[in-house]
């Protein structure tokens, strides 16, 4: 009981504003809207709830365990940001390009709750490298207090899209489709080249 009472007593407001706002800023649920917009108007399906909850357990699991389940496969964060880059790099391909690259062929394959919304778009690599690296700066409290304000704001942004849709005209959609596809191409080739060049150096070190 006391160190429930104790866990609890960390709470501190600036801590807080500080963890949600570095993770309101690497999720970038507003700037993902056109992604999902796009994904939409493909025929794939986004569940609001499914993908807020999944997201929840992606983030609060990685965090708590992020570096030992990357381990048990013998891999590093750096490799797993190299993986996510690349679909982040395909879904920019598709805005940009107006093309199809990811394939539709059956019910699951319809269903884009997980990949590519979930991962990478909102618990990506670099979420995830976020908490992993922002815990030696925020109590855990304040950090999975930030994670639940921030799920919940991914929810209410994934399902109002399609009446911020309507909202805005198709022009506006398809310019801010296009430059945020650019930004995307820009952020996966940084997050590629930036974590291939750590794991190069690691190949080289020990040798």
């Amino acid at each position: 009981m006391n160190s429930i009472i104790n866990f609890l007593q960390t709470f501190n407001m600036s801590q807080f504003m500080g963890a949600f706002v570095v993770l309101f800023a690497i999720i970038d649920i507003v700037g993902t809207l056109p992604v999902i917009i796009n994904i939409q108007h493909n025929g794939r399906v986004i569940s609001a709830s499914r993908a807020s909850l999944i997201s929840l357990f992606l983030f609060v699991g990685f965090m708590y365990m992020g570096e030992a389940f990357l381990s048990l496969f013998n891999l590093d964060v750096s490799s797993f940001a190299v993986a996510g880059s690349i679909i982040v790099f395909v879904i920019a391909m598709e805005m940009v390009l107006d093309i199809s690259i990811f394939r539709q062929e059956n019910s699951v394959g319809n269903d884009a709750t997980f990949t590519p919304v979930v991962f990478p778009l909102i618990a990506g690599a670099g979420s995830f490298t976020t908490l992993l690296s922002i815990r030696s700066q925020y109590s855990d409290l304040n950090i999975l207090l930030a994670i639940i304000a921030n799920v919940i704001l991914v929810y209410f942004v994934l399902k109002s899209s399609k009446k911020l849709e309507k909202i805005l005209s198709p022009g506006v959609i398809c310019i801010f489709q296009k430059a945020f596809g650019i930004i995307l191409l820009s952020i996966s080739v940084k997050l590629f080249t930036s974590n291939l060049t750590l794991i190069v150096g690691e190949i080289v070190g020990r040798q």
